[in-house]
């Protein structure tokens, strides 16, 4: 009998943040236990994941560096166990794939930005993301 790593496939708008902090957050927070990938609706292929998300993350000992850019796939959807949107990302709909969606606050409404605004921003996927690593 072989032991099934659930497939968890994070999305947002470019992949180049949200989605690949929740990734590196899963990665630090239960290693080994998902399978974890990260997609945008509108990936920046080609381009490096945001700096200063990936300085917030590194304060914490979680590392996002190595992300990849990646363009969201329906044949992605299909193979993910869960799907989760991080943000406001408008996904296509796939029969027979449900779509959990996290809503993210935006401090820079509130006048926050820069660093304090990227680590409110961690913090909030950083529990969401603890909640689904004890859910399995």
């Amino acid at each position: 009998m072989t032991d099934h790593k659930p497939t968890i496939l994070f999305v947002c708008n470019s992949n180049k943040g949200k989605s690949q902090m929740a990734a590196a957050l899963l990665e630090a927070e239960a290693p080994g236990k998902f399978t974890v990938e990260s997609a945008g609706t509108k990936a920046a292929v080609g381009e490096a994941v945001n700096q200063q998300a990936a300085t917030s993350l590194a304060e914490i000992g979680a590392d996002m560096l190595a992300g990849t850019l990646t363009q969201l796939t329906e044949e992605a959807m299909r193979a993910a166990d869960r799907v989760v949107v991080v943000g406001g990302a408008k996904l296509p709909e796939v029969d027979g794939v449900e779509v959990e969606r996290w809503e993210t606050g935006e401090p820079s409404e509130r006048g926050i930005e820069g660093e304090e605004r990227m680590n409110l921003i961690r913090d909030e996927i950083r529990e969401r993301v603890q909640k689904l690593a004890q859910s399995y």
